[in-house]
């Protein structure tokens, strides 16, 4: 089959129809990292009956434990029915085992350094041949967690990158019994022993995550540790960014919280960046929580109209009074 990339190989896998929407997936074989049985399943939304309406690309990457049905149920739901039917070119990555793409030969030392430093970086150019034009990046936990590292490490060009935004995201929340070295040690040790964790069974969602993703949390969170590799301080290159940066927090979300979502959006250099925090307070029908901030009746109501007009304009205060685009809301 003749590849739909000049990049390197893509074959189209699967053309369906989902009501008023097209669902193209691709599966990309980049060739670009250590483990060369990597392959990348990507879908890309359109209406069906309009296949030449193409708008501005964006990009959603899922969190932990889930695929692409995060954004886009097959009953065409979701925020990325939602942005295409407003217009925009709509792409949804699935990560390495997760979705419709297969788990590498190497899948259970897969890390976010792999994401971030390989994956991201094919997929941002295959839209970009495909589409012609820079992307909105949006991801959610750990797929905003990847996005962050690929733009603290520079292992994504700016020039694919129209903008970036960050749901339920942080790297500061604290573990006190990581910090103590025999108690990081025998978790490793335990942890170890899998080769991934159950989505199913720990009721965190539909996918399993690798061990190597668990582990190299624990190093960010030990005692002298940092959000990077060995190479890099991801953390440090956050305050060279200057896309324009969307990061929005979730009053009633417990596993990221507020305060360390906005730690996040402080260490972030850009001029141009916006931070909202859905709850009452800030004029939200409800606290919001790490899921619901996304994917719930609420969310479609409030959160959804928010996105697009971010995506429309990155240089206008989302929320009534925001005067300063550089502070919290």
């Amino acid at each position: 089959m003749q590849s739909s990339s000049h990049l390197f190989p893509v074959a189209l896998i699967s053309a369906e129809r989902r009501g008023d929407l097209s669902e193209d997936v691709y599966r990309l074989k980049p060739a670009n990292s250590p483990d060369g049985t990597v392959e990348l399943a990507v879908t890309r939304l359109g209406m069906a009956d309009e296949p030449s309406r193409r708008g501005v690309p964006v990009i959603l990457l899922h969190g932990s434990f889930s695929n692409r049905r995060f954004w886009f149920s097959p009953k065409g739901l979701g925020l990325g029915a939602y942005l295409t039917r407003f217009g925009f070119d709509v792409w949804i990555p699935e990560m390495r085992g997760h979705g419709l793409s297969q788990r590498n030969q190497g899948y259970r030392q897969n890390r976010v350094a792999d994401y971030a430093r390989y994956d991201l970086p094919a997929i941002g150019a295959f839209v970009h041949e495909q589409s012609g034009q820079a992307a909105h990046w949006i991801g959610h936990s750990l797929g905003g967690i990847t996005l962050a590292a690929a733009l603290g490490g520079q292992y994504i060009d700016e020039s694919v990158v129209a903008s970036a935004a960050f749901f339920g995201t942080q790297v500061s929340r604290t573990y006190w019994p990581l910090k103590i070295p025999p108690v990081e040690w025998g978790g490793r040790f335990i942890l170890k022993r899998f080769a991934q964790l159950s989505g199913s069974r720990l009721k965190r969602g539909p996918e399993d995550e690798p061990i190597g993703l668990a582990l190299e949390s624990m190093r960010w969170y030990g005692l002298f540790g940092r959000f990077g590799d060995a190479d890099k301080d991801w953390w440090a290159g956050l305050a060279d960014v200057q896309l324009p940066v969307l990061a929005v927090s979730a009053a009633g979300d417990h596993q990221d919280p507020t305060w360390a979502c906005r730690k996040l959006f402080e260490q972030i250099g850009s001029e141009h960046k916006q931070f909202v925090n859905l709850g009452r307070d800030q004029g939200f029908a409800d606290n919001f929580g790490h899921v619901e901030m996304l994917v719930s009746k609420a969310a479609q109501a409030e959160v959804w109209p928010l996105v697009a007009r971010w995506l429309v304009d990155q240089r206008t205060a989302l929320l009534p009074g925001q005067s300063d685009l550089a502070a919290a809301v």
